[in-house]
């Protein structure tokens, strides 16, 4: 347990922080999990907004530095991989 003042303040702030953190890394997994179920079974627009909401929450977490900014570029490079792909399916 911490001491002194400035310590304890500390550690209330990392409580915060650890919190909000939680929060987004869940709702990023949530959007990609949905994102997921829409891209194998909705159509090509269904995909592509939820790739912008995906995509969105990616950027705004990397600004917020609760995940990596290479990490949030390789899950959207993913994600739009996965567009392409339901895009060029079904005309082949």
């Amino acid at each position: 347990m911490p001491h002194t003042s400035s310590a304890k303040k500390r550690l209330r702030q990392s409580v915060k922080r650890r919190l909000r953190n939680r929060a987004t890394k869940s709702a990023i997994k949530t959007q990609l999990k949905k994102f997921q179920t829409v891209a194998s079974t909705g159509t090509v627009e269904e995909v592509r907004t939820q790739y912008n909401l995906t995509a969105k929450k990616l950027d705004k977490a990397a600004a917020k530095g609760v995940i990596h900014r290479n990490k949030a570029a390789r899950k959207k490079s993913q994600l739009a991989k996965a567009l392409n792909k339901k895009k060029t399916a079904p005309s082949a």
